[in-house]
């Protein structure tokens, strides 16, 4: 879920019943057809048949479930299933063993390794769509809770906790692949004028707008918007660089002020603006991600001591 998600969309219950994704691991192509056709009118089934095949494709796009034969030639269903568990980008997706292995001993380690339920072979219809159909919506569900979790009550976009994890996570990245990481440190000009002068449900309704229309603004499903506390908010650009960050900041700029929020305390322009700051780097190991969060901060320093309502970086 991006950033762009409002608290709105998280309370529609037709979330719910949105088509959830399976992944198929088998080294038996007859019995992922077999799968295939059992789910493929109520789920988005995608297959692989070797467990190097599972974690590539999982790493691209990670499905919401995984059924797993555990006998698979060079890499057994366990295995796959503990590289799964051990890596905090997929062990949350909730892992169902397919096996024709049942004794208590079986059963036991299928939980160990980190599944969350298993089908026996002969595969009984019934059991696999009712279990399948289980911890789809299960998966969903503590989905749901999760991104509440990091989504800022008032505005609907990421909160800071969010953006702190993403920083982290994205300065590591950029940090491997060596490639650059921008970020737009927002605030909102005047706005404790702004709340003495219309009150503050006026004021939660302009941050409310401001920040939609940031969130509209930037097209990049990986870029992030994210109230940063207050009246600032920040935007995290991975494999950005500096020129890029500019342009965006500008944009952004303009795209606030288009929204001609009256702002009678703000000055000569009478609606409300933001002042910018933008700061890229490509990260290292040895540096903290606050380098870049402190530069971003300067800058915004900067715009706002010239006179607001400006780009600075």
């Amino acid at each position: 879920m991006n950033s762009h998600t409002s608290i709105a969309q998280h309370e529609n219950p037709q979330l719910l019943s949105m088509r959830s994704s399976v992944l198929v691991v088998d080294d038996q192509v007859s019995n992922i057809r077999v799968l295939h056709a059992l789910l493929g009118e109520e789920f988005d089934i995608c297959m692989a048949t070797s467990g190097e095949d599972a974690l590539r494709l999982i790493h691209e796009s990670p499905p919401d479930l995984i059924l797993l034969d555990i006998e698979m030639p060079e890499m057994s269903g366990h295995e796959v299933c503990r590289r799964l568990k051990s890596s905090d980008a997929t062990q949350h997706i909730p892992v169902i063993f397919i096996t024709a292995h049942n004794t208590p001993e079986d059963e036991s380690l299928c939980f160990r390794v980190g599944a969350v339920d298993f089908i026996g072979k002969p595969i009984n219809p019934e059991v696999a769509k009712a279990r399948v159909r289980t911890h789809a919506l299960l998966k969903r569900q503590s989905d749901l809770l999760r991104d509440l979790a990091y989504i800022d009550g008032l505005t609907g976009v990421a909160n800071r906790r969010r953006f702190d994890a993403t920083l982290d996570a994205e300065w590591r990245r950029c940090s491997r692949n060596g490639s650059p990481l921008s970020m737009i440190m927002i605030d909102v000009d005047h706005f404790k004028r702004y709340n003495d002068h219309y009150g503050h449900a006026a004021g939660d309704s302009c941050l409310q707008r401001v920040a939609q229309q940031l969130a509209n603004r930037l097209q990049r499903s990986h870029d992030l918007v994210a109230r940063y506390g207050g009246e600032e908010f920040v935007c995290l650009l991975p494999d950005c660089d500096r020129q890029g960050a500019l342009v965006n900041a500008e944009a952004l700029r303009q795209a606030v002020e288009s929204l001609g929020i009256e702002h009678a305390a703000s000055g000569p322009m009478a609606v409300v603006t933001i002042s910018v700051g933008v700061a890229s780097m490509v990260p290292a190991n040895d540096t903290p991600s606050r380098v870049l969060a402190s530069l971003a901060d300067r800058h915004l320093y900067t715009a706002k001591s010239e006179g607001r309502n400006r780009v600075s970086g």
